[in-house]
């Protein structure tokens, strides 16, 4: 019992200077942590990028559609065309099945505004910013019926070119406040 207490006594008494040494390296481990991600972000955010033509793109996307209050997810899908201005802007439209329940259907159409950041080694992430338009088609027996929503369309990605024609893109969208959409696709440029 006395060489516990002894040595509690001796850890209290060289306790502060533990402490202030781990304290000390923690410090600049941040700080070492921190400037090598400022470097890391500074070095690929004014990477050489070659110039990318004006060009027209086509493109499908497959992905998950997840709406608030229904558990499961559904899978969904679509097809782009868009115009690329400059490595940094792009305009698209589409069409996209959000969501297939048993007896509803989600159609998206949309148009968006799109910034382009390239990165180092072919790789890019965008931000989308634009106006879609939801139909819900619902039928039950032998009636139908239909209603739509419009709204602001938001989303973010990252991309990659495998080629200077080929582009794979992962995204997440968000249709509506209570629907989101995490898709891949992939297009085509002409």
């Amino acid at each position: 019992m006395r060489v516990i207490i002894r040595f509690r006594r001796r850890m209290l008494s060289i306790w502060p200077a533990i402490s202030s040494y781990f304290s000390k390296a923690y410090i600049m481990f941040k700080k070492i942590a921190i400037t090598a991600a400022l470097a890391i972000v500074a070095s690929s955010s004014f990477a050489q990028v070659a110039p990318v033509r004006p060009s027209v793109y086509a493109g499908v996307d497959v992905g998950s559609t997840k709406i608030d209050g229904i558990s499961d997810r559904q899978s969904s899908f679509g097809g782009f065309v868009g115009y690329q201005f400059n490595e940094s802007f792009a305009v698209e439209g589409g069409y996209r099945r959000l969501a297939d329940f048993d007896n509803v259907t989600l159609n998206q159409t949309h148009a968006s505004v799109i910034g382009i950041l390239p990165l180092q080694s072919n790789f890019n992430v965008y931000g989308r910013l634009g106006y879609n338009h939801i139909e819900a088609k619902a039928s039950f027996m032998n009636s139908s019926a239909t209603d739509s929503t419009s709204g602001v369309l938001y989303g973010v990605g990252v991309g990659y070119n495998f080629t200077p024609q080929i582009t794979a893109r992962l995204e997440v969208q968000k249709p509506t406040s209570d629907t989101s959409n995490i898709g891949g696709s992939l297009s085509l440029k002409f």
